[in-house]
């Protein structure tokens, strides 16, 4: 799902960071005089829609940067006395990261283009290839950087616990189809704000389509984004991925299947949630999946969806370099109407912790067109609290397991889900409080079911189901279900949907 290792980044953003604030004719760095010229957000749009009327060109790989040891490549730093713009630090090309980037500081209203040097970078065992793979901004006084752009439309941000984890992307295009395609941001404009304040812009360009972009990043605590795209269509698009997000689940301590090795839960983020127009929150647990699946959600104007990290426990992971408890969420808030859509998420096995095999996007009802002008403005959060919750309850744990009652023999070809809820809403409700949960069940069949407070522990509620399958076998698909609590008519919790495959 992406041309580079997720372990590239991490490896090659290590380093010192004294942060400088050059900008302008920095010897080696900047071009000077004649290099200078006019920038606008208008004039990069316009550049754009220019852009998409002209015939597609691949962007053009390095071929000394593929033919570099990986390990060589790590060794390459950006020399901190040369960091630009008040904590920008550039990208060496290497094998990870084959297309050279052009990338220009602004400053009132006027662009300059950063020109290489290998003389900008230091520590390598050997001379970098000419050209930038992408830029980091550091954290002010201190050595690491919060957010990074590197690879086709690829960025992400260590969020508010100093760590790298899940990446967002510009824009998704056929995924999960036959023949995905990755548009690259092939040009960046960088505008400092205020202390930990970037404007970063950039020009896409893809098969399908042409892009305008401007992101609006800040870091006071969580990093905020404030993200406007502007999409020139060169052809038309099957499935259009909006605000895309990317991450990786291998398993967690339900979820062992294929599982190899010692740790117990392995995974960037454990959930997709989603809030939509009419304000019902729902909760799908992520899963590796036995063959490449896609789910879709109804999402007309969608108040916002990500995918989370809601388990922070250190010991259930008992990873003290990777550290999976610290991966930020990511939660996209888009901004005006959207219109009709759907909130989609596909993911493919993996087993390894080195692919990103889960993305999940928003993409709109209405055929999408050669010649058409789109645009998506929306909010990143890269955060470890979760967005998504207010006072109803929400799934904190779900388990699968064989159907029936314990001491006695399974249910041949049935399983048993059961999930606990915890929230405010339950506070002061027990068994005479009539609290039912609401069970939908799609090609399968719910044969009991029971609700019920779990002793000893403070506003937290069990739910189990026995489900048998309509059909048997892998081809069948799952067993999907629809479940949350409620009194009355009254939700009491979010919507939890979750897939059972056969065992």
């Amino acid at each position: 799902m992406r041309n580079f290792s997720r372990r590239d980044l991490i490896s090659t953003a290590g380093g010192a960071s004294l942060v400088s604030s050059l900008t302008w004719a920095v010897p080696g760095l900047t071009q000077s005089g004649g290099g200078e010229t006019p920038f606008s957000w208008a004039i990069l749009q316009q550049r754009a829609a220019a852009l998409a009327k002209r015939r597609y060109q691949p962007p053009r790989e390095s071929a000394a940067a593929k033919a570099l040891d990986f390990d060589d490549v790590g060794t390459i730093r950006f020399k901190p006395d040369r960091t630009v713009a008040g904590g920008i630090r550039l990208f060496p090309l290497g094998n990870g990261a084959v297309t050279p980037v052009a990338i220009n500081l602004v400053e009132n209203g006027r662009a300059r283009p950063i020109v290489f040097s290998p003389e900008l970078f230091e520590g390598g065992k050997v001379s970098p290839p000419p050209g930038f793979a992408g830029f980091r901004a550091m954290e002010t006084g201190r050595e690491s950087d919060w957010l990074a752009f590197l690879g086709a439309s690829y960025f992400r941000s260590a969020g508010s616990q100093d760590q790298y984890g899940l990446s967002a992307r510009g824009i998704a295009v056929d995924t999960g189809l036959a023949r995905e395609q990755f548009p690259n941001f092939t040009e960046f404009w960088i505008e400092r704000g205020g202390d930990q304040s970037f404007t970063i812009y950039a020009l896409m360009d893809g098969e399908s389509l042409t892009g305008a972009y401007r992101f609006v990043s800040r870091h006071p605590k969580a990093v905020v984004q404030d993200v406007s795209s502007v999409l020139f269509l060169r052809r038309a698009v099957e499935r259009l991925g909006v605000a895309p997000v990317t991450s990786m689940f291998w398993y967690d301590d339900r979820t062992r299947r294929g599982a190899t090795d010692w740790r117990p839960e392995i995974h960037d983020s454990d959930g997709l949630a989603l809030i939509s127009r009419e304000g019902e929150r729902v909760w799908r647990p992520l899963r590796n999946p036995p063959q490449p699946a896609t789910d879709s959600f109804a999402a007309d104007d969608v108040r916002g969806f990500g995918l989370l990290q809601r388990d922070r426990n250190f010991d259930h992971y008992q990873d003290d370099g990777a550290f999976y408890d610290k991966r930020p969420n990511l939660w996209v808030e888009p901004r005006g109407s959207w219109g009709q859509g759907r909130v989609m998420l596909y993911a493919f096995p993996t087993d390894s912790e080195t692919v990103d095999n889960v993305v999940a996007f928003w993409t709109p009802t209405a055929p999408v067109r050669a010649g058409q002008r789109l645009q998506f403005d929306y909010r990143l959060t890269w955060t470890s609290d979760d967005p998504s919750l207010d006072r109803a309850a929400h799934a904190t744990d779900v388990w699968v397991g064989a159907a029936g009652r314990p001491g006695l023999p399974a249910l041949a070809g049935a399983s048993k889900l059961v999930v606990d809820f915890v929230g405010d809403s339950l506070a002061g409700l027990d068994r005479d409080s009539k609290v039912t949960a609401e069970i939908g069940v799609t090609r399968g069949t719910l044969l009991h079911s029971a609700v019920y407070p779990v002793v000893g522990q403070r506003n937290r509620w069990r739910v189990t189901a026995d489900l048998r399958p309509a059909a048997a076998g892998a081809s069948a698909g799952p067993v999907d279900v629809r479940l949350y609590l409620k009194r009355g008519e009254a939700a009491l919790s979010e919507t939890l949907l979750v897939p059972i495959y056969p065992a």
